[in-house]
């Protein structure tokens, strides 16, 4: 069964895929639109707060990049502070 698997996926990750979502009522342009300017509006709220010091600013660009990993992007290599 492991090699019938195998061979399917080899030959289905070769063909152009179509994936409809037919009850959806929004084109994906309007939906990532939506969802950047939420976004937005999330970092603003945060860059708006002049009652930080440093170590608190720190926690402000830390607040950013979890809201750009809520919406599936990241900060690349820059958050991995561990």
């Amino acid at each position: 069964m492991q090699l019938y698997l195998e061979i399917l996926k080899n030959i289905l990750e070769s063909e152009e895929t179509h994936i409809v979502f037919p009850n959806l009522k929004i084109d994906p342009k309007e939906i990532v639109e939506i969802e950047s300017y939420k976004a937005l509006q999330n970092i603003k709220k945060v860059l708006e707060d002049d009652n930080l010091g440093d170590e608190e600013c720190f926690e402000k660009i830390e607040e950013i990049v979890c809201i750009f990993e809520s919406i599936g992007s990241n900060a690349g290599n820059r958050h991995d502070f561990g």
